[in-house]
């Protein structure tokens, strides 16, 4: 029988442990089916077994990452013989390497949840080392949720430092007291124009936005400057106009853009040009499925393109 593992990860003092109390006794989780929770971590907070116990909940602790593996886990559900499994793991440890590695069968990894805490996650975006473990995070996440969040927390470069690394998961803001802290971003470029440009500095902005909302884009027509890309997977009269972005370091930077679509006259204006020349890119936003977003998402049909300078900075950030 497949038993569905919910891994909870963040650093220690994110909120973890309160997050998985909270849920255990939620009416999602509190129908009395054994669950078996594994903890990794012992922070401030701690479990109150006498809580659980009735709520069908038994807690298991690891303190080291080596036992972790798949015949201590299927050790302890032989013992408990669980229906669903939580796992709070700690922040410090691989993820990638425990999701990788060979896991018992009937593991089905339900959902991965990273617990961010806001107040402190500007010191850890500025030390290189913590950084790249929090990204590699975020790629590995279904959902990601900044708690502890405050008027002037940076929501908006928060969300586009995840969805640059992972597109697909989910982001939620919560303040100290639990409750929702969602606000809408306020763009730096005006989309009731009829050609919305979009500033050198905007770009990231205007490309994670576009991922989240395509449909706010459908028909628009924008103007911008970009990277000139031919993948070999395109056809002929198709590229990717992009940039360069700073994911994680200086070690990790890698290119971004939407597929772009010529017709005849964009096409051979497309010639004069060669992989990692600038253009500047007038193009109408539609909305479509692509198997190389595995989805529907932004296409662009180019109307125009320019030769352009190269930008005083021509690497982009998201925070």
């Amino acid at each position: 029988m497949e038993v569905p593992v919910y891994l909870v990860n963040g650093f220690l003092e994110s909120g973890k442990t309160l997050f998985i109390d909270d849920a255990l006794k939620s009416e999602d989780f509190a129908d009395g089916d054994k669950t078996l929770l594994i903890a990794c971590e012992e922070g401030m907070e701690e479990y109150d077994e006498k809580q659980l116990t009735p709520l069908n909940v038994a807690i298991e602790y690891i303190e080291d990452e080596s036992e972790l593996n798949k015949d201590n886990l299927k050790k302890l559900c032989d013992k408990h013989k669980p229906l669903r499994i939580f796992i709070e793991f700690n922040g410090m440890w691989n993820m990638k390497n425990f999701l990788e590695n060979e896991l018992p069968t009937f593991f089905v990894m339900a959902q991965v949840i990273t617990l961010v805490d806001a107040s402190t996650f500007d010191m850890h975006m500025a030390n290189n080392d913590m950084k790249s473990i929090m990204m590699e995070k975020f790629k590995l996440s279904d959902m990601v949720i900044f708690n502890r969040c405050v008027k002037d927390t940076n929501r908006a470069g928060y969300r586009r430092s995840v969805k640059v690394v992972n597109g697909r998961t989910q982001v939620y803001f919560e303040s100290s007291d639990g409750s929702s802290n969602e606000v809408e971003e306020i763009l730096p470029f005006d989309l009731s124009k009829d050609v919305v440009e979009v500033a050198d500095e905007d770009f990231g902005i205007w490309y994670v936005d576009a991922m989240d909302n395509p449909d706010k884009y459908k028909g628009k027509t924008m103007k911008m400057k970009a990277v000139v890309y031919r993948p070999k997977s395109l056809f002929k009269d198709n590229f990717v106009p992009g940039r360069f972005a700073m994911t994680c370091c200086a070690d990790d930077i890698r290119f971004i853009g939407y597929k772009c679509k010529c017709d005849k006259t964009t096409a051979e204006q497309l010639k004069a040009f060669k992989d990692r020349d600038f253009v500047m890119l007038t193009a109408k936003v539609n909305v479509e499925y692509q198997m190389e977003y595995k989805g529907k998402g932004v296409v662009l049909y180019a109307t125009d393109i320019q030769p352009a300078e190269k930008p005083a900075d021509d690497i982009v950030y998201f925070n």
